[in-house]
């Protein structure tokens, strides 16, 4: 089951037949539900059909008032990229001891009012020289830790600025338009399997640019493992959103600029697009 938040009010998807249904709760009660899969499929035997169209320009980001966390290293080939971006800072070979260590690198991401939706524009900054996306499944969490929801990140970032100094990124990473969350918040009943694909492509002027894939069982944590760290000392009463790292990362000779078109692909989710601002 998938769930929309759009401005025509929250609409069900099963099967590629649409559903609008009318909530007594908000957004934010309705995905801290920890049986919102049985609660969907309930709403859906009830909902009445949906006449309009699932359109870009109506959707919002499936976020009320949460955070949005990230992960990092937690594919090899991001620790890879991460070296040799900061190789020049010395910071090279703390990459290396994050990604085998217990302990997982984990960082506040966005607040609702720093995320985009589908279709709409992010921003790069404009003090960075190497811009990049970069695509993350990303999990919902309930007050409670329980998984029970994924949507697709775009984790924005300055490798400019992070590969300067590590210490740096939190201004790599946090700033205003620096994520972007869609296109519907998937509900299943099990787990998304490892082996589901993640896809990027990037267009310039009509033309792609950059493209590549990885699959789920490239990461070396698993989303249960990164939820636990995530929750060990911190509270989140309204849920949270955790982005969890990337596999895909484009070479040093690629950076994203002004109207780039960034298309996410992720299995059983959907597709998030969305473009840079000028």
């Amino acid at each position: 089951m998938k769930v929309y938040r759009s401005m025509d009010g929250v609409i069900l998807e099963n099967d590629a037949v649409y559903k609008s249904i009318n909530l007594a709760t908000s957004w934010n009660d309705l995905i801290n539900r920890e049986d919102l899969h049985d609660f969907l499929i309930n709403a859906w035997e009830e909902a009445e059909e949906y006449r309009g169209e699932i359109n870009e320009a109506k959707l919002l980001a499936p976020i009320g008032s949460q955070e949005i966390w990230a992960a990092g290293v937690t594919y090899f080939s991001s620790r890879l990229a991460r070296m040799e971006e900061s190789k020049d800072a010395g910071g090279g070979d703390f990459y290396s001891r994050v990604y085998g260590a217990e302990r997982p690198e984990i960082f506040f991401k966005a607040t609702p009012a720093r995320t985009v939706g589908p279709g709409k524009e992010f921003r790069i900054r404009k003090d960075s020289t190497w811009d990049v996306p970069e695509p993350e499944l990303t999990l919902f969490a309930t007050s409670t830790g329980k998984i029970v929801g994924y949507t697709i990140g775009n984790d924005v970032s300055s490798r400019s600025i992070e590969g300067e100094n590590p210490l740096y990124l939190p201004q790599a990473k946090t700033f205003d338009g620096c994520a972007c969350l869609g296109p519907c918040l998937f509900v299943p009943k099990e787990p998304l399997v490892n082996n589901t694909k993640i896809e990027m492509v990037i267009e310039r002027d009509g033309k792609e640019v950059f493209s590549d894939e990885t699959n789920l069982d490239q990461m070396k944590r698993s989303p249960e493992e990164l939820i636990r760290f995530l929750f060990r000392e911190t509270s989140f009463p309204g849920g949270v959103f955790l982005m969890t790292g990337t596999g895909i990362v484009p070479g040093t000779d690629f950076t994203l600029i002004a109207k780039d078109k960034v298309s996410i692909k992720i299995e059983s989710i959907g597709t998030l697009t969305n473009y840079v601002g000028s």
